[in-house]
């Protein structure tokens, strides 16, 4: 099936330029780009005479589980939201994550992005069912996406330095009674989610590792998932020196960085993507740089939960490929990369005072929101540009926008002045699947319905968590607080620490 994009203003180049061409697409390819190509015989025709043709934004970090708790967060830091989960995730079906993926993904894609690199969680573990539910919700709203089923096989709890000496006794056995999937149990499921999923959706759909965060993880998991990684060909995406605690957290068991730790444990590589990175040291950036590695920036997240502000221009520097994330909408409340690239350009200034040549240009930001996300998910020969032989994943935006006009400088614009609101048309392997701002392929009030009544539903069944959650809260607090003022190579926070 082929397809004219004819008359746009088509985003193209490094730095990328506008410029009038018409864009044929072949099957879930692009064919060509230039001005006034031949229409090729039983070609379909679109005309985008008024809309700047943009490729895809790439999502380098979400979850799909977080769809449904929007608005759920307080004051909250990682660690709390950590605290949380069992109020957040338990009593799940997998039509309730099928549902909280689909919701999300129909965000994404009307606000401009066709791949998503997704960490889903369920409690106590993601069930090769709850993979199946969330594939199958991708695959049913048009999108694109790398699954990696997030799991851990230490206690969140005991992977924070101090805490479960401060719990009374019986608080201590109520959580002491709580434990993770077994070791093996979860090589198993993530190596039968791989063998029934990967490449599900004609392709759209991938399946890579997950252990959630490295400490709370036992090195013989860590082992496991380098060795899946080996024999399945797929990648990894871990949690990587998100906050204080966790950076320090692997000083005390491992002696050294959770990224010195990964690479003996032969996981860092071309495949291996980490989360955040906000407390990462400059060795740290190097040894990812050397390997090959990816970062997954999420900066509205980094904020909102208070972990810090990453030192992005550093990774630059050194040769880390960053890709831009948005997190899940419990920690960063949307899924709209046109703002995670907005804050993503705003937040490292501050780390710069009147230093303007270190701050991120737009060009930089809009990089790590297209090749740079689309390395991360192992697609950066099909993803991120517009030129022949990459995938046909493609937006189109108004170019009469509110947010678009005037148009001095189309870099700047995208990066910090739209907001997703101008996105029209989207494709996703040739296919149109949102046109007119409105997602063809599946119901959108329905699926809203369905998510409203089962987050209903959710949060009065899941008391008990909320309950415990209260319980545990100050004694989490001291113990984060008094970690948290210990000395450290490098300080991520925008004050002084101690």
């Amino acid at each position: 099936m082929a397809l004219l994009i004819r008359g746009g203003q088509v985003l193209r180049g490094d730095p990328p330029a506008l410029e009038r061409a018409d864009v044929l697409v072949d099957g879930d390819r692009i064919a060509a780009v230039g001005p006034r190509l031949s229409r090729p015989p039983a070609a379909d025709d679109l005309d985008a005479g008024g809309f700047l043709v943009v490729p895809g934004l790439v999502n380098a970090h979400t979850h799909a589980h977080n769809n449904l708790l929007r608005g759920l967060a307080g004051r909250w830091t990682l660690e709390d939201l950590l605290n949380h989960a069992p109020a957040l995730n338990a009593n799940r079906t997998a039509e309730d994550n099928y549902v909280s993926a689909a919701i999300g993904a129909i965000e994404m894609l009307k606000t401009g992005c066709t791949s998503a690199y997704d960490l889903f969680m369920a409690i106590p573990a993601p069930t090769v069912e709850d993979a199946e539910a969330i594939a199958r919700a991708y695959g049913d709203v048009g999108m694109r996406a790398v699954l990696a089923p997030a799991v851990a096989d230490i206690l969140f709890y005991e992977a924070v330095p101090g805490l479960m000496d401060l719990l009374p006794k019986e608080l201590r056995r109520t959580v002491e009674s709580i434990r993770p999937a077994p070791t093996a149990e979860l090589l198993r499921r993530s190596a039968e989610t791989i063998r029934r999923l990967h490449g599900a959706g004609s392709g759209r759909i991938r399946i890579a590792l997950a252990p959630t965060i490295p400490t709370q993880c036992t090195d013989e998991f860590l082992e496991g998932c380098a060795r899946l990684a080996r024999e399945h060909g797929v990648g990894v995406h871990t949690h990587l020196s998100e906050s204080k605690i966790q950076v320090i957290t692997a000083q005390r068991r491992w002696g050294k960085t959770a990224v010195a730790r990964l690479e003996e444990l032969g996981l860092l590589g071309p495949g291996f993507v980490g989360a955040h990175g906000v407390w990462l040291t400059e060795d740290d950036m190097r040894r990812l740089a050397d390997a090959g590695s990816a970062i997954a920036h999420n900066p509205a997240s980094n904020l909102r939960l208070g972990s810090g502000i990453a030192a992005v221009r550093e990774m630059l520097d050194l040769g880390v490929t960053v890709g831009i994330g948005s997190d899940g909408s419990t920690c960063s409340d949307n899924q709209n990369l046109f703002e995670a690239m907005r804050v993503a350009g705003l937040v490292g200034n501050v780390r710069f005072p009147h230093d303007t040549a270190r701050w991120l240009s737009a060009v930089e930001v809009w990089r790590m929101a297209t090749v740079g996300s689309a390395r991360a998910l192992g697609l950066g020969a099909d993803l991120g540009a517009i030129e022949p032989g990459r995938k046909a994943d493609l937006v189109l935006l108004r170019a009469d926008s509110t947010f678009l006009r005037p148009l001095n400088d189309v870099m700047g614009s995208l990066v910090y002045a739209e907001t997703g609101a101008a996105v029209d048309t989207v494709l996703v392997d040739g296919r149109v699947v949102v046109r007119s701002g409105r997602v063809l392929t599946v119901d959108e009030d329905r699926l809203r319905a369905r998510a409203q009544e089962a987050a209903d539903r959710l949060r009065a069944k899941n008391t008990e968590g909320w309950a415990l959650a209260a319980q545990l809260a100050p004694y989490l607090s001291t113990a984060c607080r008094a970690v948290a003022a210990m000395p450290y190579t490098v300080n991520r926070y925008a004050a002084p620490v101690g």
